[in-house]
């Protein structure tokens, strides 16, 4: 198993983006470790790149930003 950093970022944003749009639909994913840890490296991440994540818009936008794959 690979570490997450290992991973390219716009792969990691797309599959957070992708598991957070089904919370609605699956409320059992709030409690996924997994997706605790993505968001987490996530958000370490847009903080180095000087986006403050706790204003919505600006963590949004970061993600939103995905390159390319």
């Amino acid at each position: 198993m690979q570490a997450l950093n290992t991973y390219p970022i716009a792969e990691l944003k797309l599959i957070y983006q992708l598991l957070h749009a089904r919370l609605p639909e699956q409320p059992d994913l709030m409690d996924s470790q997994l997706l605790q840890d993505l968001q987490r490296f996530l958000q370490q991440r847009a903080g180095e790149d000087g986006v403050d994540v706790s204003r919505h818009g600006e963590w949004a936008h970061w993600l939103a930003d995905n390159g390319t794959l």
